[in-house]
């Protein structure tokens, strides 16, 4: 059966009030349009990523920040990205109140939103480490997921932000709770967590937005996997079997695609051979499908699992510089070749053989008899 994920989106530098009605009404245009044809709806992709780079870094559009965190034209670091990460909370769910209400029934399909994940282990074997690393998981992926879920934020984000943090009214909550089918999670790699409240820290980390948390990829000089092209993402199999059970506790094992999961390689010398001979990108996803397998095995409901991505395209403001796709495309001609890790995906999705002898033969026995369904990249991101 084929399967589609309408990704909607809308984006203004205040996501008010205004806009979430915009929002829901450009939502009701796409479920009265597609759906008899789409049966999945995806909301918003990475909303909690887009506040972090947008209202707390200031990298993304509409480039609000304040210091330590940067030097933007605008905004407030501290205060806007709770009320940023509300609105489109809000926008979500209202959106999901209406198809349920007036498409759902007739149209039989389901709806949900995309979160970016990531998991942490201590940076030290201390109990403030092991409590930042619970403070990292809150404010990373329980931000996004605890209200669409439970009504309301993380007791820590409670605890740590105060009045900053956003109420929910009672009206909001009876459309708020409860308004997802499945969780949708990217996820690319796992971190270190270090205390910042019993510990110094670079500043920016030892605040409240941030939960009193610094992150990083490196202990002792040594990376806590191998190295990527986004010098935040490193390849940690592990990371996957982890984020999936994480998920499966705090949420009562609700139905879960793992929709973005990938590698973008460090640059080469040889980059064009390199790319195409990408044995490091086949390595990735094997030993990621396998900690992924054991998840499930484990009683995960993980539905699909969608690779990131088809081809090598434009990554935000990384521009061409990552390349995450099973095919490399020449930007003179625009000719796609595809690269080994296309051809090995291609085998995987017929259920060849792994070609992975210190591997057990995943494919038949994790996936073969579970429900979850594993997509090729070209579905990942069917967008209107």
């Amino acid at each position: 059966m084929r399967q589609f994920l309408c990704y909607t989106y809308a984006i203004s530098s205040s996501f008010g009030y205004s806009c979430r009605e915009d929002f829901v009404y450009f939502a009701e245009i796409c479920f009265k349009s597609f759906g008899d044809r789409i049966k999945n709806w995806i909301t918003m992709n990475e909303p909690n990523l887009l506040v972090d780079m947008s209202y707390i870094r200031g990298f993304y559009p509409p480039a609000h920040c304040s210091p330590p965190f940067g030097n933007c034209s605008a905004g407030n670091s501290d205060i806007e990205p709770p009320i940023a990460m509300h609105n489109m909370i809000l926008g979500h769910a209202k959106a999901v109140k209406l198809y349920r209400e007036l498409f759902q029934l007739k149209q039989g399909g389901s709806i949900g939103i995309v979160g970016f994940t990531e998991y942490f282990e201590p940076l030290r074997d201390n109990e403030f480490d092991r409590q930042a690393v619970s403070r990292a998981l809150a404010f990373t992926n329980a931000w996004l997921f605890d209200p669409l879920v439970y009504g309301d934020y993380p007791a820590e984000m409670r605890l740590y932000l105060g009045s900053a943090l956003p109420i929910f009214s009672p009206e909001e909550i009876n459309y708020v709770k409860g308004s997802l089918d499945f969780i949708g999670m990217n996820f690319y790699t796992s971190l270190y967590a270090k205390d910042c409240i019993h510990s110094a820290c670079i500043s920016g980390w030892d605040r409240p937005i941030r939960g009193f948390v610094y992150t990083t990829g490196e202990r002792d000089g040594e990376p806590i996997g191998g190295r990527c092209g986004n010098p935040r993402f490193f390849v940690v199999p592990e990371g996957m079997e982890k984020i999936v059970s994480y998920m499966k506790e705090r949420y009562s094992n609700m139905p879960m695609f793992v929709t973005e999961n990938g590698f973008s390689p460090p640059q080469q010398n040889d980059q064009v051979q390199a790319l195409r001979q990408d044995t490091n990108r086949v390595d990735f996803h094997k030993s990621y499908l396998a900690a992924l397998a054991r998840a499930i095995r484990n009683g995960a409901d993980v539905r699909g699992y969608f690779v990131w991505s088809l081809i090598d395209n434009f990554e935000w403001i990384d521009g061409y510089s990552q390349q995450f796709g099973l095919y490399y495309v020449d930007r003179q001609t625009l000719e796609r070749v595809p690269k080994l890790s296309a051809k090995w995906y291609k085998k995987f999705l017929a259920n060849g053989t792994t070609d992975h002898s210190n591997e057990e033969d995943f494919t038949t026995r994790s996936f073969g008899n579970t429900k979850a369904t594993i997509l090729g990249s070209e579905a990942s991101k069917a967008a209107i």
